[in-house]
């Protein structure tokens, strides 16, 4: 990550923010009160989703046991019950 002070980024806000979006390399800015960090929406999309798919109980472990399955004996979604 790449840190700078809040006067240097607002001097040089677009070439950051180009930094940014291209390569997914968040911006950490600090200023008198404190920081924060600047991220792609992908990136900030990307940790939502993770945080969200962490948050659903059990689901960690059904994604592992259907990564350890074998396509064979997987159900096509029409056949299957819901």
């Amino acid at each position: 990550m790449t840190r700078t002070n809040v006067t240097n980024f607002r001097n040089d806000i677009f070439r950051m923010m180009e930094q940014v979006i291209r390569y997914n390399d968040p911006i950490g800015v600090t200023t008198k009160d404190g920081s924060c960090v600047v991220m792609s929406e992908e990136e900030y999309n990307g940790i939502m989703e993770t945080l969200y798919l962490y948050s659903v109980p059990g689901l960690a472990q059904e994604i592992i046991e259907g990564l350890n399955t074998p396509a064979e004996d997987c159900v096509p979604e029409s056949e299957a019950a819901w």
